[in-house]
């Protein structure tokens, strides 16, 4: 056998050990991603099992709150309205006219077990988020470590901020105009449990959710995907979008009860452009050090 020959076997050896390297680091990391994930779920599940013990007043309490003419939300605006009655009396609800039925055999069962689900993963989060950290720290580098460190408490803290939100304002707002919305006056709204429960958790949940854009931004900020520049750029865009949004879940047509739902989602988004612009003046400034040093 030639040298050239040989060379040739011993790097195509290397390449293929290189490559059994890899795929085994590959397969290591998606065994450590399912350990973390399986403390997550037991947590989840732990949590879950727990909620079963205040079934109802997970129930009466929380999940049917919305539908109650006495929930907070909707007293608030009643006060509100009392102190300032060019609002209009429409803002204040005091009647809720939702007839909701159950139509499947287990389907009261069903809702307990959905409810009781639903509260487990909401108070399951952070420990999930703590369990992503816990993947992602070994990758990182001891400054990317030390910038990152409150990334738990700070994506913990926003999504049970926007699970309020979405509880105390988007989700009775919702239910009062869908419940009382009609395209003839010959058809009566009777809606299933699911529905309202589906309803419940879609805006409550979706709200806690929307609210990690700053966390989201502050990754793709760190990747370079994102720039202030853009975000400044699509405003326009994303108030629009904002304006049709909180149109939607308002129960009357006037600008005041709008702007009370748009004004956090006004501010979440400025939120993540300072935080982008924070990212990118990090890393010029970095970039300027390096080009000095190399200067001289």
């Amino acid at each position: 056998m030639s040298d050239t020959k040989k060379r040739d076997l011993i790097g195509a050896i290397k390449e293929k050990g290189k490559t059994l390297e890899a795929e085994m680091s590959f397969f290591d990391h998606i065994d450590v991603l399912r350990k973390h994930l399986l403390r997550a779920l037991a947590v989840v599940l732990l949590l879950t099992a727990g909620a079963f013990y205040f079934t109802d007043y997970i129930f009466n309490t929380i999940i049917m709150g919305p539908k109650n003419p006495n929930f907070w939300t909707y007293r608030m605006m009643c006060k509100l309205v009392e102190k300032f009655p060019t609002l209009g009396q429409d803002l204040c609800i005091t009647k809720i006219d939702a007839k909701i039925i159950n139509t499947e055999m287990a389907g009261q069962f069903t809702l307990q077990l959905n409810s009781c689900v639903m509260v487990g993963i909401i108070l399951g989060i952070p420990y999930l988020l703590f369990e992503v950290w816990l993947f992602v720290k070994p990758a990182l580098h001891d400054n990317e470590r030390r910038s990152a460190s409150g990334f738990v408490a700070f994506a913990s803290f926003l999504f049970f901020l926007g699970i309020m939100f979405g509880y105390f304002l988007i989700c009775p707002l919702s239910i009062n105009f869908l419940t009382n919305f009609t395209v003839s006056p010959d058809i009566e709204n009777t809606f299933t449990i699911d529905s309202y429960l589906s309803s419940v958790m879609t805006l409550t949940i979706g709200s806690g959710v929307i609210f990690q854009l700053p966390v989201i931004i502050y990754i793709l900020s760190k990747l370079g995907v994102m720039t202030p520049a853009f975000m400044r750029a699509s405003r326009r865009y994303s108030s629009v979008l904002i304006l049709i949004v909180a149109a939607i879940v308002t129960p009357t047509a006037d600008p005041y009860t709008m702007l009370i739902v748009a004004a956090p989602l006004f501010l979440l988004y400025e939120f993540s452009i300072y935080i982008s612009a924070a990212i990118e003046r990090k890393r010029n400034k970095e970039l300027y050090g390096v080009a000095r040093i190399r200067k001289y």
